[in-house]
């Protein structure tokens, strides 16, 4: 594993930071209707239930999770080209497990981990095999195997464990309001407005600061992922061409390319700004690794399993 720059030890500090930041943001709107309902004790017991929640789910095994999904575990000898390139990036990241390779016939461009540093798993799609080069490819896969080096699956399986536990106490909250509404009324209760306020914005909130962590945590992998190749501009040149394919897609089927969203309503940053964060941290010459890709000249990408489409498929070079 290559030694560690100061600017890139004081940027992981700085992830960190601000990763454990918005869960604290989490925990403490979970927190709220926790103790409105039942004192210290509901607090205590929201804080638990959603950390019991978020590792009972990073248990299930990646196979497992990645099988349910559609997408079945490649051999080493279906794609050895595939696995040369995760063995040295599994190398550079400081992972001691074994890669392990998923696919999906999905025309779809998409990739994805699942699972933890010691039991993690990455899929990829037929889509994304056909359309990436390989120098593309590697930095996909960079991203990848950052989203498990930092167990970014289970936190933000526990962000999701707190969103869901949040709805679920605001929800309790409002049925006894209502089953209140008749003693408001008659004048024997004063209608709460602070706890009407926090039942109304809780549940948004723990969603905006939820949807702020994904952005987060997808930033850093970037970052972290320019790291292992040594080439920003890989994967820079890959989130170009999967926004270009997703505007496609958009056109076909609006006849039109819809305006983006709001920034704070999406689970993922621009495109645009994370290619601009990319180029910006380009690596000096004195600091660039050895190409990650070897010669993988006549090197078949992956030799899809049985399946209905039955074709083997090749990467663009």
């Amino acid at each position: 594993m290559t030694t560690e720059t100061p600017r890139r030890g004081r940027s992981r500090l700085k992830n960190g930071l601000q990763t454990l930041l918005i869960m604290s943001g989490l925990g403490l709107v979970l927190a709220v209707p926790g103790y409105l309902l039942a004192g210290g004790l509901g607090l205590l017991m929201s804080l638990g239930a959603a950390v019991v929640g978020s590792l009972a789910g990073s248990w299930v095994p990646a196979r497992v999770i990645l099988s349910e999904a559609g997408a079945g575990l490649v051999e080493r000898h279906q794609a050895p080209t595939l696995y040369r390139l995760l063995d040295a990036l599994y190398q550079r990241a400081g992972l001691a497990a074994a890669p392990q390779l998923f696919y999906a016939p999905s025309p779809d461009l998409n990739a994805f981990a699942v699972g933890s540093r010691h039991d993690g798993g990455i899929a990829v799609t037929a889509g994304l095999l056909r359309t990436l080069t390989m120098r593309e490819l590697a930095g996909v896969l960079a991203h990848e195997v950052s989203h498990l080096r930092h167990g970014d699956t289970r936190v933000m399986s526990m962000a999701a464990a707190m969103t869901r536990l949040t709805l679920f106490l605001t929800t309790v909250l409002q049925v006894g309001l209502l089953l209140m509404l008749p003693m408001i009324l008659a004048g024997e209760l004063r209608l709460p407005w602070g706890v009407l306020l926090i039942v109304a914005f809780s549940p948004t909130l723990s969603t905006l600061l939820q949807l702020a962590l994904s952005r987060h945590r997808e930033y850093a992998a970037d970052q972290e992922a320019a790291s292992l190749t040594g080439d920003p501009q890989a994967l820079a040149s890959a989130l170009a061409v999967l926004e270009r394919h997703h505007g496609r897609w958009l056109l076909t089927l609006f006849g039109r390319q819809p305006p983006a969203g709001p920034e704070w309503l999406r689970t993922h940053p621009s495109t645009r700004e994370r290619i601009r964060r990319l180029l910006a941290a380009e690596v000096p010459a004195g600091q660039a690794k050895p190409s990650l890709l070897g010669d993988p000249a006549h090197s078949p990408m992956i030799n899809e399993p049985p399946g209905p489409l039955g074709r083997r498929y090749w990467l663009r070079r």
